[in-house]
């Protein structure tokens, strides 16, 4: 009954090896200038990309090599926990049939995904992996199934034995990580993994500022073409954009979003482009962002309008709109 402590420390073992260089030259960097006063950047390689850590060590005693060594651990204890690519997580286990122990981050994952499946009335649904499979966005790559294998799908997801997590983990990380930077004492900070949570002031003294990007097809560099700057007031939150302008395929001649409505098996038809959510952490932002790409515009904006700890940034076809709140600096010409 030994075997799967032994599997997990392995795992960690192997991991730090592949890091310790990467880790080597970062501390060398630091020591070389790479600070600005007393903010320090961690960088690194995590979820099929980057991210980067901005934090302000004022006050924190432990030493800089060993917050990158500790981020990097918890980022591989995600991926050993939630990826869907990774063959011998939890997740990947889980979804084989495998019966297994559920770790604290897999637990966590796993409630807060059915909380938001109840409040959103089913637009969230971590339950529907097999939906993104036979549509070619999950861990598959099938597409254009008939109407008897989405009927199929929707029967299999309310058996929960197949669950895609993509919609939640990379916020649910950068609250993971922010919530070890608070246990060492760091009160400002920016942790971006993909999605983002961002808490204080940046090293000019001022709000974090984010960019919200153009969401037209063919933009898949984040930050290359904005619409939208979007600064915060210094409250901890997370902010995440969800769209359909990066995840698709054209098929004679008909464009598929990976946007699937969990309720109806089928993707999405209406307007929406992109849905850009600050809530006050980044796993609530992840999740509410997607299911506003399910509601679709109308209902999103009420979503978001109901909900005093939320603002939100929509693009369609037509124009934007944003909540009262939402602190941005236009771009481009908005249509209110």
């Amino acid at each position: 009954m030994r075997e799967k402590p032994l599997t997990l420390c392995k795992y960690f073992a192997e991991a730090m090896k592949h890091r310790i260089i990467f880790s080597v030259l970062l501390f060398a960097c630091i020591l070389s200038g790479c600070r600005q006063g007393k903010y320090v950047t961690f960088s690194g390689y995590a979820q099929g990309g980057t991210y980067t850590v901005k934090a302000d060590l004022t006050g924190v005693t432990v030493p800089v090599r060993t917050i990158q060594q500790t981020i990097d651990a918890l980022l591989d204890t995600i991926d050993f926990s939630l990826s869907g690519y990774n063959k011998n997580s939890l997740l990947s286990r889980y979804n084989a049939g495998e019966e297994i122990v559920p770790n604290q981050c897999f637990h966590e994952v796993k409630t807060l995904a059915e909380r938001y499946r109840t409040e959103t009335d089913g637009a969230f649904d971590a339950a529907s992996g097999p939906l993104f499979d036979i549509w070619g966005f999950g861990f598959t790559t099938d597409s254009l199934p008939d109407p008897e294998r989405v009927q199929a799908a929707l029967a299999a997801c309310k058996e929960e034995k197949v669950l895609n997590f993509n919609a939640i983990a990379q916020g649910y990380t950068c609250d993971f990580v922010a919530g070890y930077l608070h246990s060492i004492g760091v009160h400002n900070m920016l942790v971006d993994i993909g999605e983002i949570f961002c808490e204080g002031v940046n090293p000019a003294g001022k709000g974090w500022t984010i960019g919200v990007d153009n969401p037209v097809d063919g933009n898949n560099t984040p930050g290359k073409d904005l619409r939208n700057i979007w600064q915060s007031d210094g409250r901890a939150c997370g902010i995440v954009t969800s769209g359909n302008y990066r995840k698709f395929y054209i098929k004679d001649g008909k464009k598929y979003a990976h946007t699937i409505d969990p309720r109806t098996g089928y993707p999405v038809t209406h307007d929406l482009l992109s849905a850009t959510i600050v809530a006050p952490s980044a796993t609530e932002a992840d999740a509410l962002a997607t299911a506003c790409m399910v509601i679709g515009p109308e209902q999103a904006r009420a979503l978001i309008e109901s909900r005093p700890e939320l603002e939100g940034y929509l693009i369609t076809s037509e124009g934007t709109w944003m909540s009262d709140g939402f602190a941005a600096q236009a771009l481009w010409t908005d249509i209110q």
